[in-house]
């Protein structure tokens, strides 16, 4: 992590935000599922290796 110069600190700017009773009625919201699911089986086997590849998903809904 770097630290800010003063030069860098004198350049941020803010802005307000809106009231309470502007964001009253405002929504958002984020529906998020997330999958992962890997498999792998080495039984009754002398000397031998047992692979397994990982299947995911993600999937995000926004209102």
């Amino acid at each position: 992590m770097t630290k800010l110069t003063l030069t860098e600190l004198s350049a941020e700017t803010v802005e307000l935000l809106p009231g309470r009773e502007t964001l009253l009625w405002d929504f958002n919201a984020a529906l998020i599922a997330a999958q992962n699911a890997s498999y792998a089986v080495n039984a009754a086997t002398v000397l031998s290796a047992a692979n397994s590849v990982a299947v995911q998903g993600i999937s995000v809904t926004q209102y």
